[in-house]
């Protein structure tokens, strides 16, 4: 890894190279970099990995094995911008598969507890319309969904 700019750490309970190769496997220009592992030293098993770094989609990252002491929650999430419904689906479903949690607008937590925001970049485009009415309804039916329907948005932000 490179030395300039931001690597987001993230913590993890033992999953931590587990969950590297599962974000690798869903997004593109990904790769898992090197792993780091305990050593006689402790204070985890000689051989159990510490840290792992990957890129998930151009963006840098540590895997933390650091215990059960913090989990993830929704103060912190990762905004996927979409450009179609396709790429909704497939980071939606991705994302949610062996165990994620559906939530609110467009919000998902993963199998290990990390919050995401699988978002059509024309939504944005939608909800800061100078036309308030167009606006407001686009926010009204993102409001009401779980995995956010591009065709729905389109047909409320039109008034149809």
């Amino acid at each position: 890894m490179t030395t300039d700019g931001f690597t987001t750490c993230l913590w993890f309970d033992g999953q931590a190279e587990e969950a590297a190769h599962h974000y690798v496997s869903i997004f593109k220009n990904s790769s898992v970099g090197t792993v780091a592992r305990y050593t006689e030293a402790g204070p985890g098993p000689a051989g159990s990995v510490v840290t792992v770094e990957f890129t998930a989609n151009g963006q840098r990252f540590i895997g933390l094995n650091g215990g059960p002491q913090f989990t993830f929650n929704e103060a912190i999430s990762f905004q996927i911008d979409c450009a179609d419904q396709e790429e909704v689906d497939h980071y939606w479903n991705k994302l949610v598969e062996g165990g994620g949690e559906h939530g609110p607008c467009g919000w998902l937590k993963d199998k290990y507890g990390v919050s995401w925001q699988v978002v059509p970049t024309e939504l944005t485009e939608m909800v800061t319309d100078p036309d308030q009415e167009k606006a407001a309804r686009a926010m009204k039916a993102m409001l009401s969904m779980s995995k956010l329907d591009i065709a729905a948005l389109r047909k409320a932000y039109d008034g149809e």
